[in-house]
């Protein structure tokens, strides 16, 4: 069996600045990825909230300088999908269909998107249902489009793809938004985006392409068809922990807690980015989250070096 100080599972800014602060601390390191390094930051197309960048900076070029300041440190990477966790001593973890062990483990696997529970979203998937502006903006050029959702997320994929559109409606289901002013404010400027307030959706309709939305006023009670060809769900993440053993705590909705040094209740475990409980989940707070990981793996293999 392979063994390591550290594994960090997970290519997104948490674990790629996990993996930088320990690699550097000298440690034997293995990464678990099993596609390109940047996780959803690969799906977002333009970032303009990110210290250092006044100016923005698209998705995969951040990405690409972050990867690239891991080059030239050795590590193992492995690209297969981590399917379990023993704890011990040195916790085990089977990668694929290999087993191997680490002092200290970093979860960093990230979140994937909510779905609505919608009538039709299942099976219209992939045939105008999308969670992704960025990745499927482009299949809708001189359409419309819905786009549900009322964070950050949906403000900046509907600003993002209505520059694409001919039409956005935002659906939200409350009276305001919760995502920043600034979104809020970019959005109100865009004369092909209308808001719609107070709005929940019903149904998906298509048989085998979207060719509407049944939406309802939450107020009135009234309901209506918007005639759009795309309908873009942007209402949260789930984490994706199903591989995390049941020992490690997590909250009602299945995120890992931890404490401020990112250490999870059980010793050699940390947690870093989407899958951690709190309340911001953006590329900053993941590289924050990761630094302070690995750093603190960093210390735990100290503490057990020395006895």
């Amino acid at each position: 069996m392979k063994s390591f100080d550290s594994v960090v599972i997970g290519g997104g800014p948490a674990g790629m600045t996990a993996s930088l602060y320990i690699l550097r601390a000298g440690a034997n390191l293995a990464w678990v990825e099993k596609m390109a390094p940047g996780g959803q930051v690969l799906m977002t197309d333009w970032i303009d909230n990110y210290p250092g960048f006044p100016d923005g900076i698209r998705g995969y070029e951040l990405v690409d300088r972050m990867a690239k300041h891991l080059e030239g440190f050795s590590f193992h990477k492995f690209t297969e999908e981590v399917q379990s966790i023993k704890i011990g001593e040195r916790h085990q973890l089977l990668v694929g269909e290999e087993w191997i062990e680490a002092k200290t483990v970093v979860l960093c696997p990230g979140a994937e998107h909510k779905k609505l529970g919608l009538p039709g979203e299942d099976r219209l998937a992939g045939r105008g249902v999308s969670y992704c502006g960025l990745c499927d903006g482009q299949f809708f050029r001189n359409q419309a489009i819905a786009c549900i959702g009322g964070g950050n997320t949906a403000l900046e994929d509907s600003i993002y793809l209505s520059g694409i559109a001919d039409k956005v409606y935002l659906i939200h289901r409350r009276d305001a938004f919760r995502g920043d002013k600034v979104y809020q404010d970019k959005v109100l400027a865009q004369k092909n985006i209308e808001v719609l307030l107070d709005t929940v959706p019903q149904e998906i309709l298509g048989q085998e392409q979207v060719e509407g939305l049944k939406v309802q006023n939450v107020k009135s009670q009234e309901s209506s068809v918007l005639d759009v060809n795309g309908v873009f769900v942007f209402v949260g993440i789930t984490p994706q922990s199903a591989f995390i053993p049941d020992q490690v705590e997590r909250d009602a909705n299945d995120f890992v807690m931890t404490d401020t040094e990112m250490r999870t209740n059980i010793p050699g475990i940390f947690a870093a980015g989407d899958i951690r409980s709190k309340r911001c989940w953006q590329i900053s707070t993941a590289v924050g989250d990761g630094a302070a990981a690995g750093h603190s793996a960093q210390l735990h293999l100290q503490e057990i070096s020395n006895g």
